[in-house]
């Protein structure tokens, strides 16, 4: 039997053209992080001395291309960008300027390139810096981006929030009115909505007004692969199987989740946060 070794050649040159170019055509993954810093204290056992590099090599560790966090002060969130050098950052105080905690989103400055940016408060005057209308003692925000992906070229917004943990009502209105800003934007590009929600995943109406048909997708929910379903609150006590999920990844238009994990990483028994962070690895399709 005579080999056709040109004929193998062209062929096995045609596969190898057809997987690079499949390949290059494959949609990248974007890793995206939710975390509850825990606001600056230095009263031991968990004063930010203790826990600040611990947060370091968490964000070094997993390397997400955007972090929303919370809580945070403006010292915390400066020396959180001083421990990251290949992250910028875009935030506002809840009090107005550098007053408060801050909704700070984290970017990979060499994948993501802000487009614009804005802020708005969780109550009947969401244009007013610092109001607050809903019986919480807490002022509430939101601090969005729309963002580029260099790598994907493609667009998306991030809306990065904390929800009141006290009144319930506010918790709904604060729902409420995400769903409304978010109607107003362009259908075309996907939203990804992450924060403390202080509630119940798939337990609290606040979930409900926010996730279903023609709203979001919970991560969680839809991720191919998870992690263990560990509470996402742990008070500095470690991680606990079945607890309330209150911080959340959400999506809304074309973006499948690959992957979802509650991180519980540690250092020698320090925890970065009285919250575990929550990571979700997207692909954002066409």
């Amino acid at each position: 039997m005579r080999i056709n070794f040109v004929a193998i050649l062209v062929s096995t040159a045609a596969a190898l053209f057809i997987a690079r170019t499949a390949a290059a055509d494959e949609p990248s993954t974007l890793g995206v992080m939710t975390f509850n810093l825990r606001y600056a204290s230095e009263t031991p056992p968990n004063a930010w001395p203790q826990r600040r590099p611990v947060v370091r090599d968490l964000i070094q560790q997993k390397a997400p291309d955007a972090i929303g966090t919370q809580e945070g002060l403006y010292g915390q969130v400066k020396d959180i960008a001083a421990d990251s050098p290949d992250y910028d950052w875009i935030g506002l105080g809840r009090e107005g300027g550098s007053r408060g905690e801050f909704m700070a989103v984290f970017y990979r400055r060499e994948r993501l390139t802000p487009l614009e940016f804005d802020h708005f408060w969780l109550s009947d005057t969401p244009d007013v810096i610092g109001s607050s209308t809903w019986g919480n003692s807490n002022r509430r925000m939101v601090t969005w981006v729309r963002f580029l992906d260099t790598l994907a070229k493609r667009e998306f917004y991030f809306f990065n929030t904390h929800f009141d943990h006290e009144i319930q009502p506010a918790r709904e209105k604060s729902a409420d009115l995400v769903m409304k800003r978010v109607e107003q934007l362009p259908k075309k590009l996907p939203v990804i909505l992450l924060g403390d929600f202080n509630a119940a995943a798939g337990a609290n109406p606040a979930y409900d007004k926010l996730v279903g048909a023609e709203r979001f997708t919970d991560t969680w929910t839809t991720a191919k692969t998870r992690g263990d379903p560990i509470g996402t609150f742990h008070n500095y006590g470690g991680a606990k199987m079945d607890g309330a999920r209150i911080d959340w990844i959400l999506t809304r238009g074309p973006v499948d989740c690959l992957a979802s994990e509650v991180i519980t990483y540690n250092k020698d028994g320090q925890y970065p946060s009285d919250h575990f962070p929550v990571f979700a690895r997207l692909r954002i399709a066409e």
